[in-house]
């Protein structure tokens, strides 16, 4: 019996000494025949399904993810300098996708890294939580029209949504006083899964930021995160400022999580395709099974599903794997090797993904990079400092890049318009979903206060030199991911087809011109020497034109390859997510929004994830959080076809809403979501001391 007691309470302190232990409850090597439901991908979006939809304890879920659990690189995932200094970019953590040879940039193959493991790219990205503005998102809404669903994408449900997931904290007064950041509590939720704070240390040249932004009349971003983005702030960051670590969707909505016998995760596991009922009725096809495998394609494993497949791959992985289910261009699929199941066009187009470009100095001041080079280890093991991030940004609308010449831009944008095509497809409907974006993009954002460039400060690099990128926000040149092969496990073809419409050139050009003359401004000139990149000789539209065609590359933020449409513009799901064509397959996550955003895509992807569980929930008539239809002013009063109103801090739980779930976890709040890993085991081992004595 003494024997018995000590395993006990040696197994309690060794699940406190190995927190990772803890975290592998619902992580399993074994699964069952069949789930409820199946999600393909368990990144960022995955595991906020999974966590949400595993609430209901009378429902089974199962999240495949191709990549690795991460636990051998917990230490650099966690730790948020690294992701600058220790990149997990060569690790097999990433993708490391390949563009296909780009014109627009002189024949070059861009590197696209994407988040191979659980978490997806929110473990290993550069944790800026930012949002979109509310133009944006009530454009998406219009966008809809009358669709079933379409309330859901509304200003105020999503930017709900959103704010479910975070738990906001606000910087420490040496951070206000070394950077003047400001924030608005309330634009931010207080009770959600991912921690949303702000860095223990600061380098001195974001002291200068808004300062020298101001000076150029870019006024702070006083709202910023309530639907006004457009000037300069100190972005937020997906850090715990209780540890200084990382926060992302494997520690909010997983690793967080307590016991849940209806819950499995499955790491290793590339989805091969999804596998339909040859007996579904055309145009309405059911999946009934989720194909995979976890030795590099050698053999084939199946997991049956219940109630729906929902696939959250990314926007590079989710359009892949539709086409390999036969699901998408019937010319791709013929000349790739698939058997097409059900033609849909839109399946991997309008692709869109932001562009930048720096402008770098010498400076005077030590920066970031330069410590983690050459100061002492002692320095560079500081926890402050390891919780340094890149994180002032400013953007800017179309008067303050152009100017007085704002208004002959956007006639020549307008004008383009009837000239302008989608890249690799002559489909009609395709064309037609270009050209509505297209007219949105030009004559709903691009002349209103939303940003068009995104500035960065960067004082990461490890040679020392201060840099201010600029980002082009709504490309007009729109791509699509391809597959060349019926093999699964090879990469889909990527071309985003940077540069290819001439607005997006000049767009990009005046956005560096602006990056420059913020270098030049006072207080940021005061510590910046000599130009390093591109140098002093490039100044006519002419050269800066050249040279950005040399250095351009991605910012990280593909979205829209699995577009949010109506079926005669293009769509590949509908308002409430459901892929046209199918019963019971969904697509949720960056894929989805049909425009780009300006801000980076982690926080638009919770709440596009968010969103989704609620949607999934209400289809099978599960409880669920209530939602606000409204877009903001324009709306307030309307309310859900179910008679309720929303909850306005955007933290309503499924528990508040009448929630079954038998643990009351994942509710919204870091209590349920975010239990103690230590009290829960010891008081998991206590207990069972007790029955044993």
């Amino acid at each position: 019996m003494r024997f018995q007691v000590a395993i006990a309470v040696a197994s309690a302190c060794s699940a406190l000494a190995n927190p990772y232990a803890v975290r592998q409850r619902s992580i399993v090597s074994e699964i069952k025949d069949s789930y409820d439901f199946v999600i393909i991908g368990g990144g960022q979006a995955g595991l906020v399904l999974g966590g949400r939809l595993s609430e209901d304890s009378n429902h089974t879920v199962l999240v495949l993810e191709s990549g690795e659990n991460g636990d051998d690189y917990r230490q650099r995932i966690d730790t948020p300098a690294y992701s600058y200094f220790d990149s997990l970019w060569v690790t097999p953590l990433n993708w490391d996708f390949k563009t296909s040879p780009q014109p627009g940039a002189k024949d070059r193959e861009m590197t696209w890294p994407r988040g191979k493991v659980l978490g997806g790219s929110s473990a290993i990205n550069g944790l800026y939580l930012n949002k979109p503005g509310e133009i944006e998102i009530n454009a998406w809404q219009d966008m809809l029209e009358d669709m079933d669903g379409a309330d859901y994408w509304g200003w105020n449900n999503f930017d709900n949504a959103i704010k479910k997931s975070e738990t906001f904290t606000a910087p420490l007064d040496y951070i206000v006083s070394q950077s003047d950041a400001l924030f608005t509590i309330d634009d931010h939720g207080s009770k959600g899964p991912i921690q949303a704070s702000y860095p223990a240390w600061m380098p001195e040249q974001n002291g200068a930021w808004n300062l020298a932004l101001n000076n150029m009349d870019v006024p702070p971003a006083k709202d910023t995160y309530g639907g006004k983005n457009a000037g300069g702030y100190i972005s937020t960051s997906s850090i715990d400022p209780a540890t200084w670590k990382r926060s992302y969707s494997r520690t909010g909505y997983l690793d967080a999580l307590p016991p849940r016998p209806n819950y499995d995760v499955l790491a290793n596991a590339h989805v091969t395709r999804i596998v339909f009922d040859s007996k579904s009725p055309k145009n309405n096809f059911t999946a009934n099974a989720v194909e995979y495998s976890q030795d590099g394609g050698a053999t084939k494993k199946t997991v049956s599903v219940k109630k729906e497949v929902i696939v959250a791959s990314g926007s590079v992985g989710s359009p892949a794997v539709l086409m390999h289910s036969g699901i998408g261009p019937k010319d791709v699929l013929s000349e790739a090797g698939v058997d097409l199941v059900h033609e849909l066009p839109g399946v991997g187009q309008n692709l869109q993904d932001h562009l930048l470009a720096t402008v770098y100095w010498n400076t005077t001041t030590k920066t970031p990079g330069a410590v983690w080079v050459d100061d002492s280890d002692e320095q560079r093991n500081d926890t402050s400092f390891l919780s340094f991030v890149n994180d002032a940004v400013a953007y800017l609308n179309g008067d303050r890049i152009f100017g007085d010449g704002f208004q002959k831009f956007q006639d020549s944008v307008t004008s383009q318009m009837s000239k302008s095509n989608p890249t690799g497809t002559t489909d009609k409907n395709v064309t037609a979903g270009y050209r509505a974006i297209y007219n949105t993009t030009a004559s709903v954002i691009l002349p209103s206060e939303q940003g068009q460039i995104e500035l960065l400060l960067v004082t990461s690099a490890l040679d020392g030199t201060v840099g201010i990128t600029a980002a082009l926000q709504h490309p007009l040149s729109h791509g699509a991911i391809t597959i060349a092969s019926n093999n699964p496990i090879d990469y889909p073809v990527i071309n985003p087809s940077y540069l290819s419409h001439p607005a997006d050139v000049t767009m990009l050009r005046e956005g560096l011109k602006l990056a420059r003359k913020l270098g030049e401004t006072s207080p940021m000139k005061d510590t910046l020497t000599a130009e390093v990149t591109p140098g002093t000789d490039v100044q006519s539209d002419a050269d800066w034109e050249d040279w950005m065609r040399e250095k351009v590359d991605t910012e990280f933020h593909p979205s829209s390859s699995c577009a949010m449409l109506p079926l005669s513009q293009g769509g590949v799901v509908d308002a409430t997510l459901k892929v046209y064509g199918t019963f019971n397959v969904r697509v949720a996550d960056a894929s989805v929004p049909p425009i780009a955003f300006s801000a980076h895509l982690v926080g638009s992807t919770y709440g596009i994830a968010e969103t989704a569980s609620d949607i999934i929930r209400r289809w099978w008539n599960l409880p669920r959080p209530r939602k606000d239809t409204s877009k903001g002013n324009k709306d307030n009063n309307k309310t859900n076809s179910d008679g309720n109103t929303s909850n306005n801090d955007g933290n309503d739980s499924a528990e508040s809403s009448g929630s079954s779930s038998s643990d009351n976890a994942g509710n919204g709040n870091a209590a349920s979501m975010a239990q103690p890993f230590g009290i829960a085991a010891l008081s998991a081992a206590w207990a069972m001391v007790m029955v044993l004595v």
